[in-house]
């Protein structure tokens, strides 16, 4: 508790691993959609050769690779970009991702050799790019985030940027 007149105290720091995770842009997912439907077109043409060219009954093989195709292209980017998010600190970045094999990573800006901001596109179609991370060593040596907004990689890599050269004086 604090007296009336006392200040109260300040707080530490936060790091990456204690903030709130913020999501990537909302094109993302549309993205991903786009994508997966890239996918999908090709499969589906294969389940109707396949279905031709059986003499099986009707959509015995159709109906189910349909079914499928519409799961990956409408359902799985939701569940995909609601399992992803990033947070970034004063001196680290912390990337979080999966839907089924989970994967948390902390950055430390101090372990990053370089930094890029790729663009498919796709992702430039939705204004969107991927910041990845090259760190030194040979496990996880590279950390993508995609689905940032294309001016939120650009400052989110030049605050990196600012940070090594910091380091490095």
């Amino acid at each position: 508790m604090h007296d009336q007149g006392e200040a109260p105290e300040a707080s530490p720091a936060r790091t990456a691993d204690d903030q709130p995770l913020q999501q990537g842009h909302p094109n993302h997912r549309k993205a991903m959609r786009v994508q997966a439907a890239m996918l999908a077109v090709p499969l589906l043409f294969g389940a109707i050769a396949a279905e031709y060219a059986t003499a099986l009954p009707n959509f015995v093989i159709l109906a189910p690779v349909a079914l499928i195709l519409l799961w990956l292209v409408m359902f799985l980017p939701h569940r995909r970009y609601a399992a992803r998010g990033h947070a970034m600190s004063e001196d680290r970045l912390r990337v979080v991702r999966g839907i089924l094999f989970h994967s948390d990573t902390v950055v430390p800006f101090g372990r990053v050799q370089h930094i890029d901001v790729d663009r498919g596109p796709i992702e430039r179609y939705y204004g969107l790019a991927t910041l990845q991370l090259y760190t030194a060593g040979s496990h996880g040596d590279v950390v993508s985030l995609p689905g940032l907004a294309h001016e939120d990689a650009l400052e989110m890599r030049e605050t990196i940027r600012a940070h090594i050269k910091r380091d490095s004086l």
